[in-house]
C-alpha cells in the first residue's frame, strides 16, 4: 500500500516523491509503534524551539495552561498530573522569574490564582512563534504530495485523539 492509495482518486498527486510502505506496516499494532517513536521524536526537536532555554518543559507548559486564562494551583496541578508541592514550586520559579503573578481568587479570599504577566504572555507567544517556524522551514523542504499526506494526517490524528 502506498500513501497516494489514502488520497481522493480525483488527485493529481504523483506518487513518485512518497515513499513505499508495506502492508504490514498499515497493521495496527506495528503501525502504533512507529507512529508513537514518531510522534515522540517529533514532539522531542519542536519542545528544543523555545524562548528561553532557561525555562524547562514542564514550566513551559504552565504557562501555555495560563494563556487561557488564570488557574488556581490546585487546577494547574490536576492539568499537569504532577502533586501540588511540584506546582508549588514551579508556580514559585515561574514567579520569581516575572512570568507568573499570584493573586487573591476573587470568588474565594482562602485560594490564590496564577496568571501570566507580560513576560510571560511574550514567552508563550515568541516559544510558540518559534516552534511554528522552525516546524514549517521543515514542512518547506517536503514535496507537495508530501505535505498534502501530512494535511490528512493531522486530520486522521485529530479523529484518533477524540476516540
Amino acid at each position: 500500500m502506498t500513501y497516494a492509495n489514502h488520497m481522493s482518486p480525483a488527485s493529481d498527486v504523483s506518487t513518485e516523491a512518497l515513499p513505499q510502505v508495506k502492508p504490514a506496516q498499515c497493521r495496527p499494532a506495528p503501525l502504533a509503534a512507529e507512529l508513537r517513536v514518531a510522534l515522540m521524536r517529533s514532539v522531542r526537536r519542536i519542545r528544543q524551539q523555545r524562548s528561553s532555554q532557561a525555562l524547562t518543559d514542564g514550566q513551559y507548559s504552565v504557562l501555555a495552561a495560563l494563556d487561557h486564562g488564570p488557574l488556581t494551583p490546585r487546577e494547574l496541578a490536576d492539568r499537569e498530573h504532577v502533586q501540588p508541592p511540584s506546582m508549588t514550586r514551579t508556580i514559585n520559579a515561574l514567579e520569581e522569574a516575572g512570568l507568573v503573578q499570584r493573586a487573591d481568587d476573587p470568588d474565594d479570599r482562602r485560594q490564590v490564582i496564577v496568571a501570566l504577566t507580560e513576560q510571560g504572555r511574550h514567552e508563550v507567544k515568541e516559544t510558540r512563534r518559534r516552534r511554528d517556524a522552525w516546524l514549517a522551514q521543515q514542512l518547506a523542504k517536503l514535496e507537495p504530495e508530501e505535505r498534502e499526506v501530512l494535511a490528512q494526517a493531522v486530520e486522521i490524528m485529530r479523529r484518533v485523539i477524540a476516540q
